[in-house]
Formats: structure tokens, C-alpha cells, sequence
């Protein structure tokens, strides 16, 4: 029998940052259901939040709890600003290099809707693959790949581990402890910035298993996204290049964001996203990202990633602009948690990172708040989780397995329409007669011949559209148009 003291469920930020912070003595299992690098958290570009000192604080607090549109928890803004002057510091000091100028000192740069420059970043836009290659070779502990857990092994409030496919193979691994880090939802929609991996399955369970979900209404889309790739997972335009100046125009090269909020293209997410939206509903020209007022050197320094990424499509960056389009991008709802990771009602088991809701994100994701929260959260959780008295527990059978039905031959044309239904109906504007189409469509797929995952996802976008129904009102990344 396989069983370990820890195991965590997935290996991005939130995954990796926890298994730092157990010690070489416990034994832990870090899971991930392909190989590691492939979690959104290789590809986050804009870099990582951090307080700048005490004094930053309250800033930092007002400016998420304002993207959030106050629907935050206060204390989750509060223990997030607060704790990331130390978790940042401990990132340094165990020897993460960010960005500096010559004479050493760290970079900071701003994006929307922050009111100063406090984020950090490494490689000029690629500060999520230098954070994750740099935790994977801090990790003590052992990492296994292939593992696509389908199953929490759940009796009378206490989770003893999970049933998972371990390269193909229906595996039963058990733990004292498990600790959720699988991330958030991007796959059930046909346009995000996600890794192919992240597709909700471990939200799908717990909407099996009675464990809440909480603000799944709110689902950030970013605005800046290039869509006209043949692969789910579009190409991201981080947010740090409208931070440092680039412009959204049209066809006409006009600057037409300014007609929706006056910050322009500086608004936060939410108000961006919907505005490039609506505009090219409403006059059917596209909508273009321009860089033409950045020196090519400082360009290709600054955006190395994004200059090699798209010159290999053909685009001189940065005197060519790039059709945009915004794409689903981030999950701030997620399995309802409290400050420390624990869910309500439940032993043993620990959620962090973006599969978490601690309520910090509230209606709407500041900007690189996602990196920070990661990290934060999993100290948290593994704190807690040390600091519990021992206790031997009996193990009881799990005679129920799904590992042999977990596809189904039509699973793929229901999950692509799946998608596109997420995408239209559960988008960036939504309305109540789309809704309820949607709920209708999902529940017809329910009770079609499926697989166990696509059940799974079912449940999470079931979850996603009831939330979305019961927010009768637009509050920020969810938005309901009235039905014409």
C-alpha cells in the first residue's frame, strides 16, 4: 500500500512553494497530471505582487480590494498583503533572481489598477517559468508526473487520499494529509490562456463529494489575448506591456478604450476585457495591441518571451500590432476554504492557490496578485498542517473505482461543445436566457454515455452557471446584460 504523510495535487506555485516548507523528515508525494512545467504557473508572464514595505500595505489592500469590487474578504486582502513581505524575502534568500538594474536593486513595474510599481519580475515577461524551474530544483521531495487523480477518498469528514491513473494505470495512493493545488478551470472554455491540464476535475469532485465551491461566478477573462492560434490554449499579451504604454486601437488605430472607462487601457481587467469585447461585437473591426512607440532594444529586453514567441509566427515586435481578443484566464472563485487552507467540515484536507477560494481575489483578480497568493497560501496551509498533533488513523475500504470508465467514445465532441458553450453563454456578458440555455445544455450532457472526467467538468461548469444565475446583479467580472 502507497501512502505518505503529505500529498500534494499538482506542481505550479502553490504545489511547489508547499513542499519547500515541509520538512526532508516527512515523506511527501507532489503529483501532477502531465509533466510539471505544463501548470499555468510556467506560464504566468507579468511577474508577482509583493508589498513594498510596511508602509505599502495599505495600499496594496486598497487596490485589490477595489479590482475586487469590495466582495473581497478583507482579512484574506489584509494576511495576503501582509505576509507577502516575508514570503517574497524567503524566495530571495533561498535564491530566486528577479529583475535588477545595474547596480543590483530589484525592478518594479505597474499594471492595472495598481496605484504603485510593486511588481517584481524575472526574465523581463516570463517571471512564472523562472519561478517554477527555480522551485522544482528547491524541491526535496518526490515529484511524479502522469498522475490524474479522479477520485478523493472521503469517509465521515476526513479525506484519506485519492484514487489516481499513474501513467495510464489506476493507482490508490493514501495520506494523512492532501493538499489541493490543481489549479483553476481554464479548459472548460474555448478560449483561455491555460495550461492543457487545467480543466477543473478536483472541482468536479468536490461538487460530488458536498464540498462547496464559492464565487464560481466570478471568472476573469484577460483582454489582451491572441486567439488565432489552432490550440485551446491562446497566447498571452501580459498586462506589463499596457503597463509600460502600449496602446489598444481598431481598425482606424483609434484608442477606443477610453470610451468605457478613463483610465483606458489602465482600467482593471474586467472593465478592459468587456470593452474590447463589446466594441468589436458592436462595430465588427478587430482590435489590435500597438507597440510602435517602444525602442526595438528596450522591447526585446523588457518582452524577450513575447518578442521570440511571435517572431516565430511572423511578427516584428515592436513595429508590427497583433489582432487581440479576450480569453478566459483565471478562476477567482474556487473550493471554499478558510485563511489557512482548511475546508469546512473536512479532515485532512487542504486546498491553495487557484483551485482555493479564500476570498481574497473577491469579484475580479488584481493584476500578478495570483503568483503572490500561491505562495502565500501554501505557507499557510503547510504551517497549519505541521502544527496539528499526530494522530494514527485506521484506514477504511474504498470499494468504488472509476479508473477504467474514465473516457467515453463521444467525450470529445461533447467536451468541445461544452466549451463553446462556456464561451457564449458563460462568458464575458452574460444573460439570463443564455444562462438557462446553457444550464439545459449541460444537463442534457449529464445524462448522455459518458466518462468519469467529462462528468467532472459537468459538474464544475453545473456549479459555474447556478452561481451565474444567482448573481441577479453585474458585480465585477461577472456580468449580466439584460435580456433584449
Amino acid at each position: 500500500m502507497e501512502k505518505y504523510d503529505v500529498l500534494i495535487i499538482g506542481a505550479g506555485i502553490a504545489g511547489l512553494y508547499a513542499a519547500m516548507q515541509l520538512p526532508a523528515s516527512k515523506k511527501v508525494l507532489v503529483v501532477c497530471k502531465d509533466i510539471p512545467w505544463e501548470c499555468n504557473t510556467f506560464y504566468a508572464q507579468g511577474g508577482m505582487t509583493t508589498a513594498l514595505n510596511e508602509a505599502d500595505i495599505p495600499s496594496h489592500i486598497a487596490d485589490t480590494m477595489a479590482a475586487g469590487s469590495f466582495h473581497n474578504s478583507k482579512e484574506a486582502v489584509e494576511i495576503l498583503s501582509r505576509t507577502s513581505l516575508e514570503t517574497t524575502q524567503d524566495i530571495i534568500d533561498k535564491g530566486m533572481q528577479f529583475d535588477t538594474d545595474e547596480e543590483g536593486n530589484i525592478l518594479y513595474t505597474k499594471e492595472a489598477a495598481h496605484s504603485v510599481e510593486r511588481i517584481i519580475h524575472a526574465g523581463g515577461d516570463a517571471t512564472g517559468r523562472y519561478m517554477h524551474y527555480f522551485m522544482m530544483v528547491q524541491n526535496k521531495h518526490k515529484l511524479q508526473k502522469n498522475t490524474l487523480v479522479y477520485d478523493l477518498l472521503i469517509e465521515d469528514g476526513r479525506c484519506f487520499g485519492v484514487k489516481a491513473t499513474v501513467n495510464y494505470e489506476p493507482t490508490t495512493i493514501y495520506a494523512d494529509d492532501v493538499i489541493i493545488a490543481s489549479g483553476g478551470i481554464g479548459s472548460l472554455y474555448e478560449f483561455n490562456t491555460n495550461s492543457r491540464t487545467v480543466s477543473a476535475d478536483i472541482h468536479g469532485i468536490c461538487v460530488e463529494k458536498g464540498i462547496a465551491l464559492a464565487d464560481m461566478e466570478f471568472m476573469q477573462f484577460h483582454p489582451t489575448v491572441f486567439v488565432e492560434t489552432p490550440y485551446a490554449r491562446k497566447l498571452l499579451l501580459t498586462e506589463a506591456l499596457r503597463g509600460e504604454g502600449a496602446h489598444v486601437v481598431d481598425d482606424e488605430g483609434r484608442r477606443f478604450l477610453f470610451d468605457y472607462d478613463e483610465r483606458g487601457e489602465l482600467a482593471s481587467r474586467d472593465i478592459v476585457a468587456r470593452g474590447i469585447f463589446t466594441h468589436i461585437r458592436k462595430t465588427g473591426q478587430k482590435a489590435y495591441l500597438d507597440f510602435s512607440m517602444f525602442e526595438k532594444n528596450w522591447f526585446e529586453h523588457r518582452f524577450p518571451n513575447i518578442t521570440h514567441t511571435f517572431a516565430s509566427l511572423g511578427y516584428s515586435f515592436p513595429t508590427d500590432k497583433i489582432s487581440i481578443s479576450p480569453a478566459f484566464h483565471y478562476a477567482n472563485g474556487g473550493i471554499k476554504c478558510d485563511t489557512n487552507g482548511c475546508i469546512e467540515g473536512m479532515e485532512g484536507l487542504y486546498v491553495i492557490g487557484e483551485a482555493a477560494r479564500t476570498g481574497v481575489h473577491g469579484a475580479n483578480r488584481l493584476a500578478s496578485n495570483s503568483l503572490l497568493e500561491g505562495a502565500v497560501f501554501a505557507k499557510r496551509a503547510v504551517d497549519h498542517l505541521l502544527s496539528k498533533a499526530h494522530k494514527v488513523i485506521e484506514i477504511p475500504k474504498f470499494e468504488k473505482d472509476y479508473g477504467n470508465i474514465l473516457h467515453k467514445d463521444n467525450d470529445k465532441i461533447y467536451k468541445h461543445k461544452l466549451r463553446q458553450i462556456m464561451w457564449e453563454d458563460i462568458g464575458i456578458i452574460r444573460t439570463t436566457k443564455g444562462l438557462h440555455e446553457a444550464k439545459n445544455l449541460i444537463y442534457d450532457m449529464k445524462n448522455k454515455e459518458i466518462g468519469r472526467l467529462l462528468e467532472l467538468r459537468l459538474n464544475t461548469a453545473s456549479a459555474i452557471v447556478d452561481a451565474a444565475l444567482a448573481r441577479t446583479e453585474s458585480l465585477g467580472s461577472h456580468y449580466i446584460e439584460s435580456d433584449r
